[in-house]
């Protein structure tokens, strides 16, 4: 198969599947294994303590391979100051930048002037116009069945994807309940021309800072497994259901501000799970996709199964 599409010509990759920036767990490891798997890796700029740290993980990527990777910034309601981490990813000649969960504005402006890729995670079609007019160079979106934040509108993936790809001329980067060749294919085939998987690549060998009770819960969870908190502070977010979560959703349905929520929905307490393993005393991101993974590949294992089942796929559209 023939996998150039606008998206591999625009980040100089060899198939068209991005990792998502993964708070807490996109790091060199990961990010290096995606992009020498012929993806763009990403590491993720906002979890680490400082921006030097963030150097030595760029640094440590470009030890390990010398494919395209970017850097992730989740700009959200509650985030730290970015600018330092800017300005060491621009040192550094990233070649790709992506930002998620807030306003963009502020990163383009210091972007200007300087030669790097522009991805902006929406959740909207209108969200995907502003950032073309802002001067993204592809949009991911990302449909509700993602894992981590979402859209307010609760719209799937098979509805958002084609009505974004008629609202803007750039590319646009499917998002949400994909983790296999079936889910690259149906997206190219809604308009999407790249796909982003975020749960899929926590269960995997090089995703080394996911504890082993995260990967084996997403192994043997289903579809149904996951739960959307934090709506009523405006910023919706699938999560793997426990009692933990239970206690978020109790305290929503309290009218419990970001307050009364802050200890539970904080860091803190999603490292407690994704690091440490303790399932009740934390929470951790996932999308409804887990339903569909079973098992643990290295990177390069799930990237030829992907393109094993495409061409598959591909085949069988021949055929019959």
């Amino acid at each position: 198969m023939d996998w150039n599409t606008r998206v591999t010509e625009l980040l100089n990759i060899k198939y068209p599947i991005i990792q998502g920036g993964l708070a807490h767990l996109a790091y060199s490891d990961l990010a290096a294994a995606v992009s020498n798997a012929g993806g763009l890796g990403q590491v993720t700029a906002m979890s680490l303590e400082s921006p030097e740290a963030l150097r030595e993980e760029i640094q440590k990527v470009k030890a390990m391979t010398d494919k395209p990777f970017g850097v992730n910034f989740a700009i959200g309601q509650h985030g730290r100051p970015f600018s330092h981490y800017l300005d060491i990813a621009i040192e550094e000649e990233v070649p790709v930048i992506s930002m998620t969960g807030g306003n963009p504005t502020p990163i383009f402006d210091q972007l200007k002037g300087v030669n790097v890729k522009k991805l902006v995670l929406v959740a909207a079609k209108r969200q995907a116009m502003k950032a073309e007019e802002l001067g993204a160079d592809a949009v991911m979106v990302v449909g509700q069945e993602g894992g981590g934040h979402l859209g307010r509108e609760d719209i799937g993936t098979f509805v958002l994807i084609p009505q974004v790809v008629d609202a803007v001329s750039i590319p646009v980067i499917a998002s949400g309940g994909i983790g296999d060749g079936r889910g690259l294919m149906a997206a190219l085939s809604l308009g999407a021309e790249g796909i982003e998987m975020g749960t899929r690549f926590i269960a995997t060998k090089e995703c080394v800072h996911a504890s082993e009770a995260y990967k084996t819960r997403l192994v043997n969870g289903s579809e149904s497994d996951t739960v959307v908190i934090k709506r009523s502070i405006g910023a919706p977010a699938r999560v793997i259901a426990n009692s933990w979560t239970d206690r978020i959703l109790e305290i929503e349905k309290e009218n419990g501000g970001y307050e009364q929520l802050k200890a539970y929905i904080s860091g803190e307490a999603n490292k407690k799970y994704i690091y440490e393993g303790k399932e009740n005393e934390g929470f951790a991101w996932a999308g409804q996709v887990m339903g569909l993974i079973k098992d643990v590949p290295t990177v390069q294992e799930l990237f030829d199964r992907i393109i094993t089942d495409c061409k598959k796929i591909r085949q069988n559209w021949a055929d019959s």
